[in-house]
């Protein structure tokens, strides 16, 4: 039997435009304790390492700087924790499917191609948003930032999945829109595919990649390559 090719999705900013909601949430807990609000397209800037940096890169205005590195782990908490819980209860008032998405999708669902969702998004969070968008169900496995001990940039957010739905590294591709996607397709082995005008403050220059696409219109041919 000829193995599965196997397709490893990132989340925010790559299958869906959640910058929005982000925002909203981010803003919300801005307002609350002082801090200043950020625009959607500054957010855009921020995703892609969980809610403590996004909050704490926000605060600083530093990609580098942790939240982790606030000394009062009282307001840190309370601040997450807020974010956490209006952006759950908001997940999409205006968050979109990236363009093309669901056609492509349905695409490797005929062509029998394992879809798994790999992200830095809370797991809870993620299946949350893609039940609630409508395209949960395409996906054998949602791997978020606290699935395993691990997360992107390290590899083995990506070869874990991969053993876990019984696909091969040789077969298999990560779409993602960042470096921290990039970084882990890389180290894996993989191919990747990356998103122009990502989540990210990066140029597309500046990160790995094998394609380069505007949105998912026409990705189908440069995935029939690899099958």
């Amino acid at each position: 039997m000829t193995q599965k090719y196997t397709i490893l999705f990132d989340l925010d900013g790559t299958l869906v435009d959640t910058a929005p909601d982000l925002m909203n949430a981010h803003n919300y807990v801005m307002r609350k304790y002082g801090y200043p609000t950020k625009s959607t397209d500054e957010i855009r800037n921020l995703v892609g390492k969980g809610a403590g940096a996004l909050i704490g890169r926000s605060i600083w205005g530093q990609a580098k700087k942790e939240f982790s590195k606030i000394n009062d782990n009282l307001i840190k908490d309370k601040m997450v924790k807020e974010f956490i819980n209006f952006y759950g209860k908001n997940i999409i008032n205006e968050s979109t499917l990236i363009k093309g998405v669901k056609e492509f999708l349905e695409w490797c669902k005929n062509k029998k191609i394992s879809m798994s969702v790999c992200t830095n998004k809370q797991e809870h969070l993620s299946v949350k948003l893609l039940k609630k968008i409508g395209i949960y169900d395409y996906f054998d496995f949602i791997a978020g930032s606290d699935t395993f001990d691990y997360c992107k940039p390290d590899s083995r957010h990506i070869t874990s999945i991969i053993e876990i739905v019984g696909g091969d590294i040789k077969k298999s591709l990560m779409i993602g829109d960042s470096e921290n996607d990039a970084n882990a397709a890389k180290e894996s082995g993989i191919p990747m595919i990356l998103l122009k005008n990502g989540y990210t403050e990066k140029n597309t220059n500046e990160i790995y990649h094998n394609h380069l696409i505007n949105d998912f219109n026409g990705i189908e041919k440069i995935v029939a390559k690899y099958l």
